[in-house]
């Protein structure tokens, strides 16, 4: 394969999924008897690796029990699901870019702070599975701003560092993509503010979709 990749962040770029995400996390700690962090403080961490996320939002947590935290959530996220409670809606205007940069030939790939399970579900729930060349999770690589989603996702497709874009809503997803080499671009919807992604690295931060596809139109 060869030509462009856009390799897009999940949670807060693709789908807005905050509010399960924060009900999750007060979940895990509320069983696991601890104080839950405030919401703030959970978006701060969105996109990282579950393990790391709790780490840090309960520095002083014994190793043990952060293993803890992390179970009662994928439990509980895991029932939630099955039981039909979750809302990921996808933010408008992202089903059709993505539907587009396919037919134009891009190849488009995932990495996320999500498990397997959960980007396969949240993908195929929205139908757009099919449309990505290269999905990288949390259960296979070091969590983000580590390189190795992007380096993964770069391998699949058989794009060089230079024809490829990381588009996410994080400062984790801007240094990710600048430890590959690979053009970051920010989104201003989602969990990190436009100055702290400008300031993490981003070449251009898109204010909204529209934004986002005129920038891409570019490359």
């Amino acid at each position: 394969m060869s030509g462009k990749l856009a390799v897009f962040d999940c949670d807060g770029t693709l789908v807005d999924g905050q509010a399960d995400i924060c009900d999750t996390m007060e979940h895990a700690f509320t069983r696991a008897r601890l104080d839950p962090p405030s919401r703030h403080e959970v978006r701060r961490i969105v996109g990282l690796s579950l393990p790391v996320a709790i780490r840090q939002l309960a520095p002083d947590l014994e190793d043990e029990r952060v293993g803890h935290v992390v179970e009662f959530y994928r439990s509980f996220y895991f029932e939630r699901r099955q039981q039909g409670l979750l809302h990921e809606p996808m933010f408008d205007g992202i089903a059709e870019l993505l539907r587009d940069l396919h037919e134009r030939g891009w190849q488009l790939a995932v990495a996320t702070g999500k498990s397997d399970r959960g980007l396969n579900a949240c993908l195929d729930g929205h139908g757009l599975k099919d449309l990505f060349v290269s999905l990288q999770t949390a259960d296979r690589h070091p969590s983000k701003p580590h390189p190795a989603m992007l380096e993964a996702a770069l391998f699949e497709a058989g794009v060089q560092p230079v024809d490829a874009v990381m588009i996410g809503d994080t400062s984790f997803d801007m240094v990710m993509a600048e430890a590959a080499r690979v053009r970051p671009l920010g989104v201003a919807w989602g969990y990190h503010d436009a100055q702290e992604l400008t300031e993490s690295g981003a070449a251009m931060v898109a204010e909204d979709v529209a934004g986002l596809r005129a920038e891409l139109e570019r490359l």
